[in-house]
């Protein structure tokens, strides 16, 4: 795969493929183009003399102080190196490479005032697969992702610390070597525009929609299960109900339940039984409600999010008039609040499936399950402590669900005295995802084995699917065996592509 840097920037899809699948980068030549006329306006304007703001001047609360132009290059080292300053674990790689990708994408608009061997040293990063070691804390989404892009910055000078391939740290220098890279002199802006966006909270974001979509889509699938193991009703899901209330989210959802209920032996063994619940739970017969608005959630954050991938964030701006402008664009508030309300939906999404799995692991409303889907329940404990693990993630959810964007602390003097913290939301966004990974897989797990239970009732072609691929890990109802291993390989199935792949072979692409 490749994917090629336009003067006009990247697609979310491009995220992805250079962040999860090691594509290789090239920018076009009209990129290059662009980033030469910007810097053409920049070495004008220091042969001018004239003061401005991060090319002849210090930065923040230090924007009045005047810098001589024998150490304009040395500020910008100076820049790169004090802004290093992150603490703690590293950040994921598809999370740095991402933001390396972006902040190309940036540089190649043309209005950074940076030559083009600058974006390009952070396209030779990414090409012979040095990612610099980026601590998770540092960001505030202020001046953009200052911290985290400064340890992106460094790794181009020689200096810092860069990922090993068994996730340990080394040494940047040496990494630059093996490579056959030289470390790059920056000029004036160049430090400066190296690290003063949104990077990486709209990389986190990006990948974070691509997790959500799919697993906003199992969430139909085994909410589906966990209702037919129910002996749940279809009738909530005719489209003609959704119809009358005309949420889109709501309508894919429902009509993705609506159809992965059918041609089941399940389903059919009580549509007519006069002593069938007239109405389900909540938990079953509201799953479109919530999943779907959570629908509707995700395509707000990914209608931001391309906003974003075409908006110029950096600071000051060079504009094609030879103005030098300074800008607000690098603050986070648009993702901090998109993050932040895609990890309420998220969360709920997650509350919703486990209120099913605890209905599915009682006896007096699972409609005539064993006790904690054991057949042999008192010796065995059946899927018990699997439905308090999900209690204590939906718990953490609920923690990770209040808001980040709204707890700013001044920084730089009172200089920035409102910040987005859009890394931290898009950070604990990424850790509710996950979470919720991990509750759909209980579900799944518990839908099955209420599924196998109704043997020799055949289930749906979507819960044979799931019976099929699940018992070749999990087998049978049977004795106890040690559940760990087996919820995650459930949380495999979840997060990967089989399970809906051989469902959509059956009955169609799921929305």
């Amino acid at each position: 795969m490749k994917v090629i840097v336009q003067s006009t920037g990247v697609t979310a899809a491009d995220v992805i493929a250079v962040a999860r699948h090691d594509a290789r980068v090239e920018i076009a030549e009209a990129a290059v183009a662009a980033m030469t006329r910007s810097r053409d306006i920049v070495d004008g304007i220091e042969a001018s003399g004239r003061p401005v703001y991060g090319v002849s001047t210090g930065f923040g609360a230090l924007a009045n102080t005047s810098i001589a132009p024998e150490r304009r290059a040395e500020l910008q080292h100076a820049l790169i190196r004090s802004h290093a300053a992150g603490v703690g674990a590293p950040m994921p790689r598809e999370v740095v490479r991402a933001m390396m990708l972006l902040r190309v994408r940036s540089l190649a608009l043309g209005l950074s005032g940076v030559r083009p061997k600058l974006a390009q040293g952070l396209v030779d990063l990414l090409n012979h697969d040095i990612t610099p070691w980026v601590p998770e804390h540092g960001s505030l989404g202020a001046s953009g992702d200052l911290a985290p892009l400064a340890h992106c910055a460094l790794v181009l000078l020689g200096e810092g610390w860069v990922l090993g391939k068994d996730g340990s740290r080394a040494d940047a220098a040496q990494a630059l070597h093996t490579a056959g890279l030289a470390p790059l002199e920056l000029a004036s802006k160049e430090g400066l525009a190296l690290i003063n966006g949104t990077d990486g909270m709209l990389g986190m974001l990006l990948l974070a929609i691509a997790d959500a979509e799919h697993l906003f889509a199992m969430a139909d699938v085994t909410a589906a299960l966990a209702i037919e193991a129910m002996l749940g009703s279809e009738r909530p899901f005719l489209p003609e109900l959704h119809e009358i209330r005309p949420h889109p989210g709501q309508a894919a959802s429902a009509a993705n339940i609506h159809r992965l209920l059918q041609n089941s032996s399940i389903m059919d063994s009580h549509r007519d039984d006069l002593a069938h619940a007239v109405q389900d739970a909540y938990s079953m017969r509201c799953a479109p409600q919530v999943a779907g608005a959570a629908r509707d959630t995700l395509e707000f954050v990914r209608v931001t999010a391309a906003r974003e991938l075409v908006s110029v964030v950096d600071n000051p701006v060079v504009l094609r008039d030879g103005r030098v402008e300074s800008t607000g664009n690098f603050h986070g508030a648009p993702l901090g609040f998109a993050a932040d309300f895609l990890a309420i939906a998220a969360a709920e999404v997650g509350a919703i499936s486990e209120r099913r799995v605890d209905r599915l692991l009682d006896v007096t409303r699972s409609r005539s399950l064993p006790p904690f889907l054991s057949p042999d329940a008192g010796v065995n404990s059946g899927l018990m402590i699997a439905q308090y693990t999900a209690a204590g993630i939906v718990a953490e959810n609920r923690r990770l669900a209040s808001p980040a964007s709204v707890d700013s602390l001044p920084t730089s003097g009172m200089q920035e005295d409102h910040v987005s913290m859009g890394w931290a939301a898009a950070k604990k966004l990424r850790t509710v995802l996950d979470n919720l990974t991990s509750l759909l897989a209980v579900e799944l797990l518990s839908g099955v084995r209420g599924i196998q239970l109704r043997a020799p009732l055949l289930p749906s072609p979507a819960g044979l699917a799931a019976v099929s691929l699940v018992s070749a890990f999990a087998g049978a109802p049977g004795p106890d065996v040690f559940l760990a291993p087996v919820m995650e390989q459930a949380r495999t199935v979840v997060s990967g592509p089989d399970l809906r792949a051989r469902i959509e072979s059956s009955i169609g692409t799921l929305s």
